[in-house]
């Protein structure tokens, strides 16, 4: 295995794409033009996040699409690299339409943590760790 990236059902391709452009996502420069699917580049590794409309992910996955209102499948970590690149990264999420569930705040003494959900209701997580205050049990 060389790679592995995630599949995401929208509702909007277009207004999905705009938003993770808008939270500075990079666009993926093979699927730039494409205009059935988006890809987005995330972090330094280059993890890519593709963007299907729902009825595509349905047909693949032959299995209903969750309903993020009432249930969610997974919780989607971005790494930061310090507190401020939380707290800019909220206002930046909240100003490109998503929403913000779980302010940024300090958890169990040594992760800093933003929770918020996309324009799907996908739920996200930017997460500032300090390792040398994690408990050792």
């Amino acid at each position: 295995m060389k790679t592995i990236w995630l599949n995401l059902p929208v509702k909007d391709l277009q207004k999905s794409k705009q938003f993770f452009r808008d939270i500075g996502f990079r666009e993926n420069p093979m699927h730039k033009e494409l205009h059935h699917l988006g890809s987005f580049l995330i972090g330094d590794n280059n993890f890519v996040l593709m963007l299907f409309p729902e009825g595509d992910i349905k047909n693949y996955t032959q299995n209903e699409i969750t309903d993020t209102s009432k249930s969610n499948e997974m919780l989607i970590n971005i790494d930061a690299q310090s507190k401020d690149e939380v707290d800019a990264f909220a206002k930046v999420v909240t100003k490109a339409g998503g929403k913000v569930y779980f302010e940024p705040t300090e958890v169990a003494g040594w992760m800093y943590i933003l929770s918020f959900t996309d324009l799907d209701g996908h739920r996200w997580s930017m997460l500032y760790m300090e390792p040398e205050k994690m408990p050792k049990q």
